[in-house]
């Protein structure tokens, strides 16, 4: 253990340039295999009749092998997350960069990733399909892609990859709204609405990493920090860039609202509730936000008056049936979460169905618990910008941020359907509070996640390569999330014992000692 902890320890774990090398090695690894053109890991996307983005070599050069490509983006995703470790590390011992230069970095190899293939999952399609339904007059909630393609040919539905043409929408107005406008932009043609849903995942994207600087720029050091976690993480220029997913449009609301949660609680109620339109996930900032203001009930009126506004206009108005749609995706359990080795031996004795309930109620008392760990163990460390004599505990912008951190990690480790996508929630306020052991955390978490799904396409894989599947997602990514979750148990313990005022490790030692004296007492 010892040569392990050296081998950790050594310089190379602090240097930053190494760090940002492998962070663009990441990139350009992925860029390379999206232009390479369709294939098992880039999707297809049918003619391409202009000069718009994605870009990529010729059918005729394309479908690289499967054990080219797979790989490939392994080793890319590895690089990318042992560089941000490294980059975490080296800004904890001195590294101060200019924050504007990560920032531009990030930028720039986030749009990299943009303009070629998107990869690994279909879900863009999904979006251009629903799109699609809306732009012809018809309703996503209650009309799948395959009611349609079943009756008549279309020219963009029929690229829907499974297992989603039969799924209806469970997405918030606002994302169905932007998946009408990259249908009406894009025409009848598959590639360029994808290309416009490319954008909408970019843009927003890069906005949150301008966000997270703005609340830290009053720190340099805390602004490198946000910049690395936010627009430059490689995890995240995979996950949500590389995949073109959604989630970047979800939360650049919710961060808004943190420019305004310390001085305009009207304000940052409006963009909650106008991320609340996008999807429900974002319950937890919401919930974030009124713990900031317990005690204050003038901001919490103005909070809920403002998030009342666009949450209304959405759900009670425009789209009455996007209200209970995510509703569809409960019970679900993905493959890499820390529930398919329970479910496996819970179906065995009690049945599938009987499996499945005792695991969505053991996530949600896993989340209650997470959430008390970290309550008790998350250090306390102000977001730049507030004012002399007013503690952490004061500042509704340090509130918000650490308990939105609190609740989005109890969430989504203990969640029976997560991936690595998802994880954009956390890396955001975690960018703009100080550092802790739950970055490391993370990094490991997202990099099993991301590398157990560059084969999650529905498409003919090898069987030798359905193998290597099963191992890295239901195997090794599966228990990787257990270890996680006892890895973060052990560290709250400590933390928790260490710093509790009424030291908690000393009072259980004593007790465990009054107990055997009373035992030997008794035996004699």
């Amino acid at each position: 253990m010892n040569k392990v902890a050296r081998l950790f320890d050594a310089p190379w774990s602090r240097n930053p340039k190494l760090g940002l090398a492998l962070i663009l090695a990441s990139s350009a690894l992925t860029i390379i295999i999206g232009f390479a053109g369709p294939s098992t890991v880039a999707l297809t996307l049918g003619e391409r009749n202009n000069l718009l983005p994605p870009w990529y070599l010729p059918y005729s050069l394309a479908n690289w092998s499967q054990w080219i490509c797979a790989p490939t983006l392994w080793i890319g995703i590895s690089l990318g997350a042992i560089g941000l470790w490294i980059c975490i590390r080296s800004l904890q011992n001195g590294w101060l960069p200019r924050p504007w230069r990560l920032f531009a970095l990030g930028a720039t190899l986030s749009t990299g990733t943009a303009l070629v293939l998107p990869m690994t999952s279909g879900d863009v399609l999904m979006y251009a399909s629903y799109g699609r339904l809306q732009v012809l007059g018809l309703n996503p909630y209650n009309i799948t892609p395959a009611q349609l393609r079943r009756h008549e040919f279309d020219p963009v539905l029929r690229w829907t990859e499974q297992p989603w043409p039969d799924t209806p929408s469970v997405y918030g107005p606002i994302a169905s709204w932007s998946q009408w406008l990259a249908a009406f932009l894009g025409g009848d043609n598959m590639h360029d609405i994808v290309f416009w849903l490319q954008m909408m995942a970019l843009i927003p994207f890069i906005i949150i990493g301008a966000i997270a600087l703005a609340l830290t720029r009053q720190d340099q050091a805390a602004q490198a920090r946000a910049a690395l976690l936010t627009v430059l993480n490689p995890l995240m220029i995979w996950s949500v860039i590389a995949g073109a997913h959604n989630e970047a449009l979800t939360l650049v609301f919710a961060i808004t609202a943190l420019l305004f949660i310390r001085r305009h609680p009207f304000l940052a109620g409006i963009c909650i509730g106008l991320a609340g339109t996008v999807k429900v996930s974002l319950v937890f900032y919401g919930l974030a936000m009124l713990w900031a203001y317990r005690g204050d009930w003038r901001r919490i009126i103005l909070l809920g008056l403002g998030a009342l506004i666009p949450l209304g206009l959405a759900y009670g108005l425009w789209a009455r049936e996007a209200l209970l749609a995510a509703q569809r995706n409960t019970g679900y359990i993905s493959g890499g979460s820390w529930a398919p080795p329970m479910r496996f031996g819970l179906t065995l004795i009690l049945g599938d169905g009987n499996a499945r309930a005792i695991i969505g109620v053991l996530g949600w008392i896993g989340l209650v618990g997470v959430a008390f760990l970290l309550s008790k163990a998350l250090p306390w460390q102000a977001v730049p910008g507030l004012a002399q004599g007013i503690r952490p505990q004061d500042d509704p912008l340090t509130v918000t941020a650490r308990t939105a951190v609190i609740l989005t990690a109890g969430w989504l480790l203990t969640s029976p359907y997560t991936l690595s996508w998802y994880d954009l929630i956390i890396w955001v306020p975690l960018g703009i509070l100080g550092t802790s052991k739950l970055d490391s955390l993370l990094i490991w978490r997202g990099a099993l996640l991301s590398v157990a799904y560059v084969t999650a396409r529905s498409v003919q894989f090898s069987q030798e390569m359905e193998y290597v599947t099963f191992f890295l997602r239901d195997v090794l990514c599966s228990w990787g999330q257990i270890l996680v979750l006892a890895a973060l148990a052990i560290w709250c313990w400590r933390e928790w014992a260490d710093n509790s005022s009424w030291s908690l490790r000393s009072n259980v030692r004593n007790l465990l000692l009054r107990l055997r004296k009373s035992r030997d007492g008794v035996k004699r």
